[in-house]
């Protein structure tokens, strides 16, 4: 009985997946309307904006872990503006971010 259980909970999730991951090609068959193609544009800065103030909402920015955090973002920003690679801008706040905290700031 559990196998058979186990079975159909599998079949269910995926054809649920199957049906989100093809609902857009079902709705939309002709041309993407042009508020989708907005909401593409702008979701993601929208987002990035959201992860940025959530993750400093609990920072004290009078210690020096909110310095090494502003120090960190300020870098990911330019670094970003300079080269437009995000993945050098992740990777440049988070070394800096560690240089700070484990070195300069310890």
């Amino acid at each position: 009985m559990f196998s058979w259980h186990a079975f159909i909970l599998v079949l269910i999730m995926g054809v649920v997946t199957a049906g989100i991951r093809f609902a857009p090609f079902i709705v939309f068959k002709k041309k993407t309307p042009l508020w989708v193609i907005y909401l593409g544009q702008v979701f993601p800065y929208a987002i990035m904006a959201i992860l940025f103030v959530y993750s400093i909402k609990d920072i004290q920015f009078v210690s020096y872990q909110g310095l090494a955090v502003l120090l960190a973002s300020i870098s990911v920003i330019l670094l970003h503006k300079w080269k437009h690679s995000t993945i050098l801008s992740i990777l440049g706040g988070t070394v800096i971010y560690m240089i700070l905290i484990q070195t300069i700031l310890a």
